[in-house]
Formats: structure tokens, sequence, C-alpha cells
């Protein structure tokens, strides 16, 4: 197996017209290595310059031609720069060498850079990613096995950001603390969803703000962001609001409300005197149910949505 050659050498070479008798000036460097990429590849990039009066070497053979006739090699000074016989023509070479010195300055240089260098580079380049696409392209890996109402929610904050933004990108570069704070104020005057007037409440927006942090958290720990800017701003706070529960009259009451479906009753009932939400009771399955040394029954559930596991 051939070992790749370090270097890239950038040469100055003549490509034949079909049309004329004439020839393209073009730059050809090889082997270039793209990021990524342990495989070499051959670039080739045209000057717009042609030239028809090359001086050819007849010492120097480049292929022989079905006829039995040479094809020769353009004759080049000590310094490497194809003779022609026209000035014109000898003005577009001396060009097309000092292309070829700046690109071969460029390759040279990239050999030199250092590991942080590269990284510099590679984190410029995800700068420039979209975050919006980002935050939306995590939902599933963040919530593989989460309930549909956990998922919306992600969703809905994707939309908003598109709204926020009026359909343009976010370039992660561009997120700052004082982005976050623009889209808190956004998100306290947020449109609510679907076919709803009005905004949503502030709980809602402490919600999504939540959501929208632990977004950037995670961006931070994909290495999209160099610091931990969800760190950086406060939450929404949340306005607690008084729970409802109903007193033991109103239990009765339901207990003594006829209910076509029965199963539905007790499941109902069952989550009042157990406190479970309807996903957890839909989760139940009999194993759960044990008993306790003093012969007591209880149920061991881990919570749908706060994935904690509870008697």
């Amino acid at each position: 197996m051939k070992k790749a050659l370090p270097n890239t050498k950038v040469t100055v070479k003549l490509r034949r017209s079909r049309y004329k008798e004439e020839w393209y000036l073009i730059i050809e460097s090889y082997p270039v290595y793209k990021r990524g990429s342990s495989r070499a590849s051959r670039v080739v990039e045209s000057i717009n310059r042609t030239i028809s009066t090359p001086i050819w070497d007849k010492s120097s053979i480049a292929r022989i031609l079905p006829d039995g006739s040479f094809n020769y090699k353009p004759k080049r000074d000590l310094n490497g720069i194809i003779q022609c016989r026209s000035t014109i023509d000898q003005e577009a070479c001396i060009y097309a060498d000092n292309v070829r010195k700046l690109r071969q300055h460029e390759y040279d240089s990239a050999i030199l850079y250092t590991d942080k260098e590269n990284e510099i580079a590679a984190q410029n380049e995800r700068g420039e990613q979209d975050f919006i696409k980002y935050f939306n392209g995590i939902i599933s890996k963040r919530h593989p096995n989460s309930s549909n109402s956990i998922i919306v929610n992600w969703m809905r904050v994707g939309e908003l950001l598109k709204i926020y933004s009026q359909g343009n990108p976010i370039p992660f570069k561009s997120i700052s603390v004082k982005l976050l704070e623009d889209i808190k104020m956004f998100l306290l005057r947020a449109p609510m969803g679907g076919n709803k007037k009005g905004t949503i409440s502030q709980n809602t927006a402490s919600t999504y703000f939540s959501i929208l942090k632990a977004g950037l958290k995670q961006a931070f720990i994909d290495e999209y962001l160099t610091v931990d800017i969800s760190a950086k701003v406060k939450g929404i706070s949340s306005i607690e609001r008084p729970r409802v529960a109903l007193t033991m009259n109103e239990v009765q009451m339901l207990v003594d409300t006829p209910c076509k479906d029965d199963v539905l009753k007790r499941a109902f009932l069952f989550s009042i005197l157990t406190g479970l939400r309807h996903s957890d009771i839909q989760a139940l399955r009999w194993k759960q149910i044990q008993q306790t040394s003093k012969g007591a029954w209880q149920a061991l559930v881990v919570q749908q949505k706060t994935k904690r596991p509870d008697y």
C-alpha cells in the first residue's frame, strides 16, 4: 500500500482546446486531502487564460499518439514558467505562475496548522450552522421514549423560534445573552398554537423557555457552543396556582352518578384514590401490585411524566 504524500504540489499545466489551436492554462494540485478523508484527490482550477504560442521541449515526450507521432511537454525556464513565443502569451504564463505560488503557499501553510487552529476552524464551521434546524433534530434524540406532551412542547418551541426569526436561520455564532433575553421577551407575548387566539400564559412561556435552555445545553455538550450560555440566562418565573382537589362529598357524588362505561368510571375513581395520572394507569401491570409485610396492597409505579419511581 502506497503511503500518502505529505505535501501538496501545485503545477501550471496546459489543456488543449477542442475548437481552436490554443491551450488553456490550468492550475493542478495533488494530492489534496479534504477534512475527514484519508483519500487523496486532484484539484484542477481554471484561471481563464489561453495561449497559442507555447514552445515545446522536443527532449521531453508527454505522450505517444496512435499514429506514432509525439506530444511534447511545454518548455519551462529555471523557475518552472512555461515559455511562449508571444509576449502576451508569456505574460499570461507569468500570471498563471503567480496564481500557482499563491495556491502553493495556501497548501504549505495548511500543513503547519496546529491542532488548536484546526479545532478553531472546525468550531467556526459549526458556528455557521442553524440552531433551529439543530434544535428540531435533537428532539427524537433527547426524548426517544417520552410522552407525546413533552415532544409536542419541544416541537412548539421549534415553531416559535421560526416565528421569532421570521423564517431565517439562527446561526450558532449569533447566539448571545442578549439574543436569549430577546427570545424570552418574545415568549412572554408569543401567540397560542392552532386556532386559538391570544398569547400563551406565563407558565407556558416558562416551560417553553426551559425547553429552549435544555436545547442550548445540549448544543454546548455537542460542541456547537464554546460557552454554556444557557447557564447565563435566568428562566421565566412561573406563577403558583392553587391545586384544585375534589372533596369527599364530591367524590361520593361521582360514585353515585351513573356512567355508561363502567371501566372508565372505575379507572377515574382509581385515579382519584391513588393520585396516578391517566398515562400511569394505562401502563400499570399486575406484577406492579404488591402486598406489604403488613398485609396492605401497594402499586410500584415509575411515573411516565417525571420518570420517578413511587409507591
